[in-house]
């Protein structure tokens, strides 16, 4: 069966299959279940049902189905819920990596030459509505269903509709021209992409968060707070500053996890992004991932960041992912502990690109943010446990993409039994996919905050991220002995971390303008390497500008940014595939427009 969202007669097979197929494809907690077969339409039009629908709604999240592959087709990276391709290489957190010959769609993308005919653009659309798809038939069955109460229709409707809020932000922030396809249109998917689908979106999460519950007798299930933050982040894309700033200032008051603890920053950086420490107050919506369950599944991983480990390493496979040097450079702070927000690249960080991982080498002395060593892989620094990372033998081609290696999704060394998923030829690992913590929540108020002119409250949100970045806890410690990293760590950093926050009054003293640069130069290194910055440059109108001071820069370096360019406005948004375009045809007019520039 093809998958795709412009095939009427497969939608309603699609969304009934996905419930017996695909729900156990997901999470360690309440995905998880042992393989029922395919549903028939009688038993989805029950309580019982129509729970293993939701639930096969949720497993979409990931994008992945179980034979190594996207759900529809396609490499697992091309639907990657991380966005790793689309928010993080294209906007100059890292380079597409490996060697020039491997993966060349992602070339284009990562050098804004990227046209309608690229494969991963139909993959990650096709993933997208697959998700739409199945809410929509939950809303459609559920008025009929006899055994619910009318409060358990509500909270079903009300998670569907999160979900389906999820995958419309998701399209509308990667397309803009997306089309509004509802419950109500089963029967008539092939509607326009020319209405902005914005106000549509704000109702699904509105309802989501007005109808959920505070709390979730099961983890990974969505809660009010998940989607008072999705609704708020929705404002914030929107310009809607006085609408974001009441649910922000609620959110930060009041919010609770699933499990029913506030909300607030983990004192460790790196217990974001460790199966061992998930679900901690910081996660505000995650997608849960597991490993070694039993169920032998190999989508249960992570397999959307299958390609993104060393070359030549324990892991065995990829090479990809690699940071950049201008990403690196970002995490380089002055005497005061305060980066350098205009000229960080001229106080580059030593690297080792072009020694050999047998002649010596000595890393950066210089002061630097500890969030640079939990986010990037660099030569003579401990790798988690894994030791100290050995530099070019771990990189495939390092002309080509540079010395770095990404670090957030590597899972450690002493706990692999549990958290490594070995089903398929490239890593997974039960480290959860974040799709939004509460740092980025404090960054977003703090932006909000600026825009509205209270600079005080936006820099007091800054701070506090950057407080717990000061934290001897979230510093990268030396090993006790380098022969043998696992056992344990001595207290003497690795590097020489220098990080502060923000002296009282300054961003009132220098203005709006700083402010807002500040805080945009604040998410680029506390969310660095999780697929946003891109998102962020168009929404703020500083990619072109961003982006060609970085191809500049990089190219110099590295030999993969050839012809890379940002073209204003075509680059600002993704082309339609052409491949749904062809598909649109209702009456023989083709019912999708194209974007601007393609």
């Amino acid at each position: 069966m093809k998958r795709q969202f412009f095939q009427s007669k497969y939608i309603l097979a699609a969304a009934v299959v996905a419930g017996g197929l695909f729900f156990h494809a997901c999470s360690k907690s309440f995905l998880e279940r042992e393989p029922q077969g395919s549903l028939t339409p009688a038993s989805v039009s029950t309580k019982a049902g129509i729970g293993e629908l939701l639930i096969g709604a949720y497993a979409a999240l990931d994008g992945q189905q179980e034979a190594q592959a996207a759900i529809g087709g396609g490499g697992p990276w091309e639907a990657a819920p991380s966005n790793w391709i689309y928010g993080s290489v294209a906007a100059g957190d890292a380079h597409k990596g490996s060697d020039a010959t491997d993966q060349p769609p992602i070339s284009l993308i990562a050098t804004g030459q990227f046209d309608a005919s690229n494969g991963f653009f139909n993959t990650k659309w096709k993933v997208l509505f697959d998700g739409v798809v199945r809410v929509n038939v939950i809303l459609s069955l559920l008025p009929d269903v006899k055994d619910m109460t009318d409060a358990e229709k509500t909270q079903v409707q009300a998670e569907g509709r999160f979900l389906r809020g999820h995958y419309y932000f998701e399209l509308k922030k990667m397309f803009n021209k997306v089309p509004w396809v509802d419950e109500t249109h089963l029967d008539d998917y092939k509607q326009p992409n020319n209405v902005d689908i914005w106000p549509k979106i704000e109702e699904d999460f509105k309802y989501a968060y007005d109808n959920l519950p505070n709390t979730q007798s099961q983890i990974g299930r969505a809660n009010k707070w998940a989607a008072a933050a999705y609704l708020a982040k929705t404002y914030v894309y929107e310009k809607k500053w006085t609408d974001a700033k009441p649910l922000f200032t609620t959110i930060i008051a009041q919010g609770v996890t699933s499990k029913g603890e506030r909300y607030k920053l983990t004192d460790r950086f790196e217990d974001n992004f460790d199966a061992a420490t998930k679900n901690n107050t910081e996660s505000v919506f995650a997608i849960q991932m597991s490993a070694n369950n039993g169920s032998g599944l190999i989508a249960n991983g992570n397999q959307g960041e299958m390609l993104n480990f060393p070359y030549n390493s324990p892991f065995g496979c990829c090479g990809f992912y690699q940071p950049t040097q201008d990403l690196v450079n970002s995490y380089r702070t002055d005497a005061n502990g305060l980066p350098y927000l205009d000229d960080y690249n001229t106080q580059a960080v030593k690297s080792d690109m072009k020694i050999l991982s047998t002649a010596p080498f000595t890393p950066d002395a210089g002061n630097l943010d500890p969030r640079l060593d939990w986010t990037v892989g660099r030569r003579g620094i401990p790798f988690l446990d894994w030791g100290n990372h050995p530099g070019r033998s771990w990189v495939r081609d390092q002309d080509y993409a540079g010395p770095y290696a990404p670090k957030k999704n590597v899972y450690w060394q002493y706990n692999q039994d549990k958290y490594k998923d070995p089903n398929s030829w490239a890593p997974g690992s039960a480290i959860n996919l974040v799709l939004i913590r509460y740092s980025d929540v404090l960054l977003l108020a703090a932006e909000t905050e600026a825009e509205l002119g209270n600079l005080d409250a936006a820099q007091g949100y800054v701070n506090d991220v950057r407080t717990r970045a000061a934290n001897p806890k979230t510093a990268v410690y030396k090993y006790l002995n380098d022969a043998a990293p696992m056992g344990g760590f001595s207290t003497t950093p690795a590097a020489n971390y220098v990080v502060a926050n923000y002296p009282a009054g300054r961003f009132a003293a220098q203005g709006k303008d700083y402010a807002l640069k500040a805080i945009r130069f604040e998410r680029k290194l506390e969310l660095a390497m999780e697929g946003q910055r891109y998102f962020d440059i168009v929404r703020w109108g500083t990619a072109n500008a961003e982006l060609t001071k970085f191809y500049a820069y990089e190219s110099k370096i590295t030999s993969d940014l050839g012809g890379a360019k940002f073209v204003t406005p075509r680059n600002e948004y993704y082309p339609i595939p052409q491949r749904q375009i062809d598909l649109s045809l209702k009456g023989g007019v083709k019912t999708l427009e194209q974007n601007t520039g393609y």
